[in-house]
């Protein structure tokens, strides 16, 4: 059986995971997920992830979740190039420095300005208070400031002089407040000239293939039916309203 993917390219992490394996020449069955839609709360999908979150994998009987754990079961099973996760123990305990902050350090405040410029408006029918709308981009910016002087420094990439997982997360999650129409790089020199470096390393084809979607989602949005998204209402009112 090939390896099956399941995955929403609207989502950071699907997107890690999938330019991860393109990168790497790892074959694999692409299995869509529409998030935004609830197709992760439907029975089938429930049988490869009870989490009911994307990403998830199904590698013959082997079903595995989370996008950081997939990345280093792939990296481990196909013997990647040991610069996406090293053996070095300092280097490797760099990515991993990264990889554990990341989520509530970059990936909350990214999504969350998504949510706010382009979902809520949408899916609510109101516009965001101007003071959350400012509290959250405030949070984004300390966020990437942080990106910049600890995790970059004067590096040219998070775990000294090559790419890494750490890059290939951090980059799909800085990606995201960019999809909403907030050009997070505009007077960030460094945060730039890093992005550019990682996508050179990625490869501009397979980056921009992997963010077609989430950089089209201003126009997608405006001919989305919000009746399907009425399901996130609750979310929302608990977590940004």
């Amino acid at each position: 059986m090939a390896l099956e993917m399941y995955l929403d390219l609207f989502s950071q992490p699907c997107r890690s995971v999938y330019i991860f394996a393109k990168k790497n020449n790892i074959s694999f069955d692409f299995m869509k997920v529409s998030l935004l839609e609830g197709e992760q709360y439907g029975e089938e999908f429930g049988k490869i992830n009870m989490i009911r979150k994307a990403p998830a994998i199904r590698d013959g009987d082997f079903c595995l979740a989370e996008s950081i754990a997939i990345m280093k079961y792939l990296a481990e099973k196909y013997q990647t190039s040991d610069h996406w996760y090293p053996a070095d123990l300092q280097k490797r305990a760099r990515v991993n420095e990264y990889l554990s902050w990341q989520h509530m350090g970059i990936r909350m405040h990214g999504s969350k300005m998504f949510w706010l410029r382009l979902l809520i408006p949408k899916i609510m029918g109101v516009e965001v208070p101007k003071d959350k709308m400012d509290g959250a981009l405030e949070d984004l910016e300390g966020s990437l400031k942080l990106i910049e002087e600890k995790f970059i420094g004067d590096k040219p990439f998070i775990a000294g002089e090559q790419i890494s997982l750490a890059d290939l997360v951090a980059i799909v999650e800085i990606m995201q407040p960019v999809g909403s129409g907030l050009d997070v790089f505009e007077g960030r020199l460094k945060l730039s000239a890093w992005r550019d470096r990682v996508q050179a390393e990625i490869g501009k084809e397979l980056f921009d293939e992997a963010h077609q979607g989430i950089l089209a989602s201003q126009e997608m949005v405006k001919n989305m039916d919000s009746s399907k998204m009425q399901i996130f209402k609750p979310k929302i009112l608990r977590l940004f309203l």
